[in-house]
């Protein structure tokens, strides 16, 4: 599928990306939140897309050089570099109005129109329906110093009555995972994404989480007017070790918009159905089978290049089989903070919850309705090895990723009057197979 171009234009084009490449190999990360406040840097511009085409994000690279190629309309190593990528991504319609429109410059190098012949003919008779694959691998591990939410007291209620709560506070758990992602483009503003994944999870004291889970997600990312919308279905199956398999699935819909240059809107619905898979070693697993729905709306507001904020609302209503303890209302809030340094992606949040349960649970406690609030306090590091070891993550595509949370519960019941804190650590990669 290469072209063959002249000595020329081979010579031109790949110092171009060349030079492109060293300057964005040797800069930070570049955030979107950078390229909606400095929309006119050509060469912000050049570095953020030349990043994302990196990351197989070509969707992200292609809207960032069709911008530049509007506001710059006689820069022809814009034309060609977004030529180069839409034949990367077989997308013969958008590359052969740009081809007939640099066909029609009269200020074109002969070179150049040769070029454009040259890939006229690579794209003749060509349809759209290139796949674009990429892998991601993850390994990590979360150290908990209540993993069993043991309460303030070290007691609980059971059956009206308290006993002692003495479960097991300390633990660790390591995980690992593997994910497959195909995307196609479908017309000229959306595409389709199948996704499949496998994680294993291995606890170190207690085998709670000692399981294994496999994940099928299909999604299409579309624009309707100035909405961004993302329809999806995910089926998941977790495998216990010491307890029944559980299955769900969920389907709903995502989107957002811009409103201005420094603000945007998101918004979601989902309906889940989850199951356990009752056997001889859990014969109640099937009573907390239950379907849920789920809404949210959201706020991100661009403060400067580097900091932003984020404002969540969310509701869902879950009931299941057996009522008791298992039916309840949820209502969230969340802020944020996100610092997009040169040197680093830092997140900070905090969020509330509350939780209103339907009908008494009579294991716990028969007269009275169980309601709790929790505040959850996390912090997120980001940052890509390469940054610090570039001969062992040249192309930074190796991210090192370290949150510390904490989570504050407080209840009608002693049961969940508790605190939990834990410390992950976990690396990421991306390959893009094709």
């Amino acid at each position: 599928m290469f072209l063959k171009m002249n000595k020329i234009k081979l010579i031109f084009v790949s110092i171009f990306l060349l030079i492109t490449t060293s300057v964005f190999s040797s800069e930070k990360n570049i955030t979107y939140m950078q390229i909606l406040q400095n929309p006119n840097d050509l060469d912000l511009n050049l570095k953020y897309a030349q990043q994302q085409g990196k990351m197989g994000n070509f969707k992200q690279t292609i809207s960032t050089l069709e911008r530049l190629n509007m506001l710059y309309p006689d820069n022809v190593e814009i034309k060609l570099y977004l030529l180069s990528v839409l034949v990367q991504v077989d997308s013969p319609e958008k590359a052969n109005t740009i081809i007939e429109e640099m066909k029609l410059r009269r200020d074109l190098e002969p070179e150049d129109l040769e070029t454009l012949q040259e890939i006229e003919e690579e794209l003749r008779g060509r349809e759209p329906g290139l796949w674009n694959i990429v892998a991601d691998i993850s390994m990590g591990g979360v150290q908990s110093n209540n993993v069993n939410s043991v309460s303030k007291t070290r007691l609980k209620e059971e059956s009206d009555s308290i006993v002692g709560f003495n479960s097991a506070m300390h633990d660790r758990t390591l995980s690992g995972g593997i994910g497959l992602s195909a995307t196609r483009p479908i017309g000229e503003e959306s595409s389709f994404l199948i996704n499949a994944s496998h994680s294993l999870s291995e606890q170190y004291a207690e085998t709670d989480d000692d399981y294994q889970s496999y994940g099928l997600t299909l999604a299409v990312d579309t624009v309707l007017g100035n909405q961004s919308l993302s329809p999806f279905l995910m089926l998941t199956k977790s495998d216990y070790q010491t307890d029944a398999h559980s299955y769900s699935k969920m389907y709903g819909f995502g989107g957002f918009f811009s409103v201005g240059e420094r603000n945007s809107f998101s918004y979601g619905y989902s309906f889940s159905d989850s199951k356990g898979d009752r056997n001889a070693s859990d014969t109640t697993a099937d009573e907390t089978n239950a379907i849920g729905h789920s809404f949210s709306l959201g706020h991100d507001f661009i403060l400067t290049p580097i900091i932003s904020s984020s404002i969540s609302l969310g509701y869902s209503d879950t009931d299941a089989t057996v009522d008791a303890g298992n039916d309840y209302e949820n209502y969230d809030f969340g802020i944020g903070l996100n610092f997009a340094f040169p040197w680093a992606y830092i997140a900070v949040s905090n969020s509330m919850s509350f939780n209103d349960y339907k009908k008494e649970d009579t294991s716990v406690n028969s007269g009275k309705l169980r309601s709790d609030f929790t505040n959850t306090f996390d912090v997120m590091f980001t940052k890509a090895i390469g940054d610090i070891f570039p001969a062992i993550d040249p192309n930074r595509s190796l991210f090192i990723n370290l949150s510390y949370e904490r989570l504050f519960s407080e209840a009608n019941m002693l049961n969940y009057d508790y605190r939990a804190d834990s410390l992950s650590l976990s690396f990421s990669r991306s390959f893009n197979l094709r």
